[in-house]
């Protein structure tokens, strides 16, 4: 995840938001100073 790209010096995320788990990815993008961007838009169905 997030941990390791960090390792290896990414400093941006796209993710298409929505999961139940998004405030977690938020915080551990924060922690890393990364940013991250929210886009709203779904990239696969269900």
């Amino acid at each position: 995840g997030l941990d390791a790209a960090a390792e290896v010096g990414i400093t941006a995320v796209i993710q298409p938001g929505g999961s139940i788990r998004d405030a977690e990815v938020v915080k551990a993008a924060d922690e890393h100073g990364m940013a991250m961007i929210l886009t709203g838009m779904r990239h696969f169905r269900h």
